[in-house]
């Protein structure tokens, strides 16, 4: 007796392979770089690269004024030390500001590089088939005409050519699925490719002007400098009041020129505003006599890539002084900075470290200057920025100035600490016109001898000026594209006519970026309709009224 065999159980499928760690890695990397690269990420990053920008334009940079960054920690002991650890002073240098800039750059060339390839393939190829049923699109309509279906095509053609469109003819048959709208030979056009083009050019044009600004900041320079009539300056970072440089930038790559102030205007208007500042300069190389050249606040001295720029001026103060024993030091002047702008009311210091053998107190003048001086109350003001009539008023100091200590001071001003340490005691103060003396208790007689005006030059070298201006333009050029023009595609096909005579044309159209698409395409038909009207062989009149019957559309245009 044979006996059957239970049947075997079917075996449990194997478990799915798990993917390794290299493949799951790399899967993170993908979506996190998808989403780097998305529009609406490059929108985020930019909205906070201009958010991060607040701060320095709220506060004082260190690469503008070293001066009003020391102010404000004076003014402002505690919180400064606080924003200082944020980089608050030095925004566009900060570790957070360059991670969201180049955050913004790698976005936007991930995103645009792509677009970029499939707008060259859009270019290349031929605008897509007509849609089976063209009725469906948000614009269409029906033209009957007495021409046979090619020569009405023939007459679209020729009219939406000479409207810059790029047409190509089919066989309905053979380019669409079948069905029963899909019958008879067609046409598909379109145009408006600029308007992509613009796209890419604006956001190709951001990276370049991301990339400019980039390149000035690493290989440019800058410095700033306060220059009394007579007297010049070389371009060298050690002779600049404040100075700021690129990270790729050393002091041996500097351009080797020289500038020579030889005289200074300022021409205010009637209610005593500044109306214009001109210069009269000399530049050229170390050692050289130099070309003269004349520069104003808006027209500077443009030379290979560097800039001269007057950006202000103000008053230096000139004064004789002569030691007991006869020494006369002759004409020594230091700028005053200007405390009000409608004045010219000044304030600075004078310091004589070294007046020679056998004297130990070391001489000093602070002092109130006002080109037209005027006593209020014992007190002196200007009422005038012209040097109508120059006063001063001064205080004298002898004793230690502290300029060999190793700490840094600024040189229009005396460093209040050597006085309160008493090194440094006043000695006598006056209010002095042109001519006057003040005598000092050891004799010396400082005397007020007249004033000279110094203008605030900039030397700027910007390697990526010309860079930025270019992409700048092409920004503008690529958001006019993409604001203004439109692109747009028109599908036709031609069937035969339900009485059997004719033809009856199916147009359809596509319109993005821009409003007024169905005026676009009834204006467009009712061309279409005048031109094959004008090629059949027997027009069709119009009605009783005049008027030309307009072209059936579909009841959503309506």
């Amino acid at each position: 007796m044979s006996t059957v065999a239970p049947p075997r159980p079917a075996a449990a499928p194997p478990p799915p392979a798990r993917p390794s760690l290299g493949a799951r890695a790399l899967g993170l990397w993908l979506r996190w770089w998808r989403r780097l690269t998305a529009m609406r990420t490059a929108i985020v990053l930019l909205f906070l690269l201009a958010l991060a920008a607040i701060p320095g334009s709220l506060l004082p940079q260190r690469s503008l004024n070293q001066n009003a960054v020391r102010q404000y920690f004076a003014d402002h002991p505690t919180l400064a030390p606080v924003l200082d650890r944020f980089y608050a002073f030095d925004v566009f240098g900060s570790p957070w500001f360059a991670a969201v800039y180049l955050l913004l750059f790698v976005s936007l060339i991930g995103c645009v590089v792509p677009r970029l390839a499939e707008h060259v393939r859009a270019l290349r190829a031929a605008p897509p088939p007509a849609p089976r049923r063209l009725q469906r699109l948000p614009d269409s309509g029906e033209l009957a005409t007495p021409l046979p279906g090619p020569a009405a095509l023939d007459v679209v053609e020729e009219e939406l050519r000479v409207r810059r469109f790029r047409v190509v003819r089919r066989d309905g048959a053979a380019s669409t699925p079948p069905g029963p709208a899909a019958s008879g030979p067609e046409l598909s056009a379109e145009k408006g490719f600029w308007k992509e083009t613009g796209n890419l050019l604006f956001h190709l044009s951001l990276v370049a002007l991301l990339l400019g600004l980039a390149g000035g900041r690493l290989w440019g320079y800058e410095g700033s400098i306060l220059v009394t009539e007579g007297q010049g300056f070389c371009n060298s970072f050690q002779q600049y009041d404040t100075h700021s440089s690129g990270a790729l930038v050393d002091s041996g790559d500097l351009s080797p020129l020289c500038i020579d102030l030889e005289d200074f205007r300022a021409e205010y208007e009637e209610d005593l505003t500044a109306a214009s500042y001109t210069a009269d300069i000399r530049y050229g190389g170390p050692g050289e006599e130099g070309e003269p050249a004349t520069i104003g606040v808006n027209d500077p001295l443009r030379l290979d890539g560097d800039r001269v720029y007057v950006t202000g001026h103000g008053y230096a103060p000139r004064f004789t002084v002569t030691l007991p024993d006869g020494t006369a030091f002759t004409d020594v002047s230091a700028p005053f900075l200007p405390s009000d702008q409608t004045t010219m009311s000044s304030e600075g210091a004078l310091k004589l470290p070294d007046l020679g053998a056998g004297v130990e107190d070391q001489l000093a003048l602070e002092g109130f200057f006002a080109p037209t001086g005027l006593m209020q109350g014992g007190v002196l003001t200007s009422i005038d920025p012209r040097p109508l009539n120059p006063q001063v008023a001064v205080l004298a100091y002898q004793g230690y100035l502290g300029l060999d200590s190793g700490l840094p001071q600024s040189v229009y001003s005396l460093d209040a600490s050597q006085i309160e340490r008493g090194r440094l005691a006043e000695v006598g103060r006056a209010n002095l016109a042109v001519g006057e003396t003040l005598t000092l208790p050891d004799g010396t007689a400082i005397t007020f001898t007249g004033v000279s005006q110094f203008a605030a030059l900039q030397f700027s070298h910007d390697p990526g000026q010309v860079w930025v201006l270019a992409a700048a333009i092409s920004v503008l050029v690529g958001l006019l594209a993409l604001l203004f023009l439109r692109r747009e595609r028109f599908f036709a096909r031609a069937g035969p006519a339900a009485d059997g005579g004719g033809t009856v044309l199916t147009v359809g159209s596509l319109t993005r970026g821009g409003g007024e698409s169905a005026t676009r395409f009834a204006e467009l038909t009712g061309q279409l309709r005048a031109a094959l009207d004008a090629r059949s062989p027997t027009p069709s009149a119009p009605p009783s009224g005049g008027a030309a019957p307009e072209p059936e559309v579909s009841p959503r245009d309506r």
